[in-house]
């Protein structure tokens, strides 16, 4: 899934995936993805994993935390919104 073109991303959400971008965010990985980042929960943003614009740099078990990275679909919408 992948989010449409014309979904315009809230200052919060590109602030989320610049972080992504740099390393700064880890997965907790299960059925619907926890994202962290510099080690704290960002609340309501698991949208940007449903929305297939982040995931996982490798695949992990359930609780396992991984880094986060941006999808192609992630970086597309990055870069339309700079």
């Amino acid at each position: 899934m992948s989010a449409p073109a014309d979904t315009a991303l809230s200052h919060r959400a590109r602030s989320l995936l610049r972080a992504v971008r740099v390393g700064r965010a880890v997965l907790i990985c299960g059925c619907q993805p926890h994202l962290l980042v510099d080690g704290l929960h960002v609340c309501d943003m698991d949208t940007l994993t449903l929305a297939g614009l982040i995931g996982p740099t490798i695949p992990g078990q359930v609780g396992m935390r991984v880094l986060a990275r941006l999808t192609d679909a992630g970086t597309r919408a990055l870069e339309m919104t700079a």
